[in-house]
C-alpha cells in the first residue's frame, strides 16, 4: 500500500522504518508523492514491504513492482559503534549496489536516485568542511559509505544520482545511544548526573525535519552528479548544549567527563559548509538548536509526532 497521489509520481523510500526515513516519508507523501516504503513492518503495519537488499532476486522483483520515478535510499547499517563489520559493508555496499543495478535494469528511462551517504567519510577534518575536502574515514562504516560512492558511479551512465553528506542531526524518535537524544532522555527523567565526553568540543547539530525537507528539495531541482553536504553550517559546544537543556528543563543535573568517551586526538571544532545545498535549493529550511531541543524534550517519548 502507498500514500496518496497528487503529482503522479512515485517515490520509494528505503530504510522507511527507520528515524529519518519516517520523516523523509512524511516529506514527499506533503509534495505529493505517492510513497512506496520498505522497511522492517511494526506493529502490524502491513503497508510497509520488508525487502533484504543483501538479496540481489528480492530487490530486482520489489523495484519492478514498485517502478518507482525516484528513489531515496537510506537503509543501511548506521551506528558507527555497530560491532559487525562484515554486516556492515554488505548492506552499505553490496546491498546499495543490488538497489542501484534493480533500479537501472526496469527501462530506457533515466531515474532520480538519493543516495544517502555521511560527514563520516572526512575522517578528522577540523573548522569548516565543504565537499572539496579530501575524504579520509576512520572506521568501518565511514569506509563503507565512500565505497558506496565510488560504486554508485558505476551506475551513472544509466541513473542521474545525488549524494548526500548529512553532518550530525537529531530529533524526536532518535535513539538514545546516540548523544543528543542521550542528553534530552537525562534530562526528561531529571537525572541526578550524566557521563559524557569533552564538554569542549563544538559540533554542527541539525534538525530531522531540515533534514528531510532537503532531500525532498534536492529531488526537485537538476542536482544530478553532485555530492552536497547537509547541515546547518554552524557548529555548538557540547556545553552549549547542557545549557540550553537546563534552560529548557529547568533542571540542572552533574556532568562528569568519562575518559572512555574521550578519543585521543579529538577534533575540537567541527561544522559543515552548505554553500553548495544553498546553491542549489536556495533558502534551507530551518529550525534553531534550541526549538529542536524543546520539541525533543517536550515530546515526552520517542515516539514520532505526526
Amino acid at each position: 500500500m502507498a500514500t496518496r497521489s497528487d503529482n503522479g509520481l512515485t517515490a520509494l523510500v528505503t530504510g522507511a522504518s527507520g528515524f529519518t526515513g519516517r520523516y523523509v516519508v512524511k516529506d514527499l507523501a506533503a509534495r505529493g508523492y505517492r510513497v512506496v516504503r520498505w522497511g522492517h513492518g511494526r506493529d502490524g503495519d502491513d503497508s510497509m514491504a520488508s525487502v533484504d537488499l543483501t538479496d540481489r532476486d528480492a530487490v530486482l522483483r520489489s523495484m519492478r513492482a514498485a517502478r518507482p520515478d525516484v528513489v531515496v535510499h537510506l537503509a543501511a547499517i548506521s551506528f558507527v559503534a555497530h560491532g559487525d563489520a562484515e554486516e556492515i559493508y554488505r548492506v552499505n555496499v553490496i546491498g546499495s549496489r543490488n538497489l542501484l543495478e534493480a533500479c537501472a535494469q526496469l527501462d530506457d528511462r533515466r531515474r532520480r536516485v538519493l543516495l544517502a551517504s555521511s560527514a563520516n567519510v572526512y575522517g578528522d577534518a577540523e573548522g569548516a568542511v565543504s565537499e572539496a575536502v579530501q575524504p579520509s574515514p576512520k572506521n568501518d562504516y565511514a569506509v563503507s559509505k565512500l565505497a558506496m560512492e565510488y560504486m554508485a558511479r558505476l551506475w551513472r551512465d544509466r541513473l542521474s544520482i545525488t549524494v548526500v553528506r548529512p553532518f550530525n542531526y537529531t530529533g524526536v524518535g532518535q535513539s538514545e545511544k546516540f548523544l543528543l537524544p542521550k542528553i534530552v532522555a537525562h534530562f526528561q527523567r531529571r537525572a541526578t548526573s550524566i557521563e559524557l565526553g569533552n564538554l569542549d568540543v563544538s559540533r554542527d547539530f541539525y534538525d530531522v525535519r531540515n533534514v528531510a525537507q532537503a532531500y525532498g528539495r534536492l529531488l526537485e531541482v537538476d542536482a544530478a552528479e553532485e555530492v552536497f553536504n547537509v547541515c546547518s553550517g554552524s557548529e555548538v559546544a557540547l556545553s552549549e548544549v547542557i545549557a540550553l537543556m537546563e534552560h529548557i528543563s529547568e533542571h540542572r543535573m552533574e556532568v562528569r567527563v568519562n575518559p572512555a568517551f574521550v578519543r585521543a586526538s579529538e577534533v575540537k571544532h567541527l561544522r559543515g559548509d552548505n554553500a553548495r545545498l544553498r546553491e542549489a535549493i536556495g533558502i534551507l529550511p530551518h529550525f534553531s538548536l534550541e526549538e529542536t531541543l524543546r520539541w525533543m524534550f517536550e515530546s515526552g517519548s520517542g515516539v514520532l509526532s505526526s
